[in-house]
């Protein structure tokens, strides 16, 4: 083993690859990581030397050499061959296609498999705009996987998701993210540990299409995306705090790391705060956000028309949130502040006064 890892040093010095020391850190599976670098096609070198320098410490101890050029080989087709293909520059392909997973979750080998799935369902779009807000419609139901709550566990890989049936917004996101990197469109996991009023915590995900773009996975909005019912809380996050921030994971150098809230305290994994890009959106400050929540004899949310009454006829109408949507996902209404309203669903009534935002109970008989 140290003659073999003597030649590779030799082999990088002489190629200039700069990656000496992520081959010591490799161990054992230095000979597979050799093998990748040694056998992947000039046009993708690049690629792979960047995976290399940038993939977590751990898969560098592990993965084989034919995953990685199976993952390189599969990544740089779709680049080539998608009609937005010619539009995405290289940095952004290798940090939101490239990547083989997001952050701790399961190595899956889903880049064949998805794209099959996947490939026929964007085949007329023409930006990956479209081919994302396309996906985010239609692989939740081609998979068979439910938003819930119940899932196994928060970080779950593709095929654990698809196993299950099921899974949280964190397992939803990755889900996405990696149909869409499947189809040549950049894709990156984003959250916060926690929303600046405790309220809970949030995964959704960022496409690129000339610039970022967000989306709730498994919850679309229509045809468009940069709209979702977290923005009144992502609009008040602390930029810089790395509990009430919002960060977005990277593959590449970063002063910050992503904070995992099913993995709190571990900094390993790189992000980059991207805050300012949520706060940035400006909310009337006479408006109160007011959620509306309707639980049923065990505890259990359900779906129900609720009305909002206020003076001089004032009225708002909307429909309570069931167990498919995100624990964190309430109809809210923007109701102003000072006034007083009554909220009804269906024999249950409740009167508030609104003062300061809050989640308001209505209970089924």
């Amino acid at each position: 083993m140290k003659k073999i890892s003597i030649i590779f040093l030799q082999i990088t010095i002489i190629m200039g690859l700069n990656i000496d020391d992520r081959l010591i850190q490799s161990g054992n599976n230095l000979v597979e990581i050799g093998k990748a670098i040694s056998n992947v096609p000039d046009n993708q070198l690049s690629g792979m030397i960047w995976l290399i320098n940038n993939m977590p410490e751990d898969d560098l101890k592990i993965l084989s050499s034919e995953f990685l050029l199976t993952n390189c080989d599969l990544s740089y087709k779709v680049w080539a061959n998608s009609k937005w293909g010619d539009y995405i520059p290289e940095n952004i392909f290798f940090d939101g296609i490239l990547p083989y997973a997001n952050l701790n979750e399961r190595r899956d080998n889903w880049r064949e498999d998805f794209y099959n799935k996947f490939s026929p369902v964007v085949k007329n779009c023409t930006s990956s705009y479209e081919a994302a807000v396309l996906l985010n419609q239609k692989i939740f139901e081609i998979l068979g996987v439910i938003y819930s709550t119940k899932r196994p566990k928060a970080d779950q890989s593709p095929y654990e998701s698809i196993e299950a049936g099921m899974a949280s917004c964190t397992g939803l996101s990755i889900l996405l993210i990696d149909a869409c990197r499947s189809v040549g469109i950049p894709a990156r996991f984003v959250g916060t540990p926690s929303w600046y009023n405790d309220s809970g915590n949030h995964s959704w995900v960022e496409v690129w299409d000339n610039g970022w773009h967000f989306t709730g996975a498994a919850e679309p909005t229509g045809e468009k995306l940069n709209e979702g019912w977290f923005l009144d809380l992502a609009g008040k996050a602390k930029k810089g705090d790395m509990k009430y921030g919002i960060f977005a994971v990277t593959w590449n150098d970063s002063e910050f790391y992503f904070p995992m809230d099913w993995l709190q305290g571990v900094k390993k994994y790189k992000g980059v705060d991207i805050t300012d890009r949520y706060t940035n959106i400006i909310y009337s400050h006479d408006l109160v956000p007011i959620r509306v929540r309707v639980l049923n004899k065990n505890g259990l949310r359900e779906a129900i028309k609720i009305t909002v009454l206020g003076d001089n006829n004032l009225t708002f109408e909307g429909t309570s949130r069931d167990q498919t949507y995100d624990l964190n996902d309430h109809l809210t209404f923007m109701l102003p502040k000072g006034k007083t309203f009554e909220e009804r669903a269906g024999d249950s009534i409740k009167v508030i006064d609104v003062i300061d935002e809050e989640i308001i109970d209505l209970k089924t008989k």
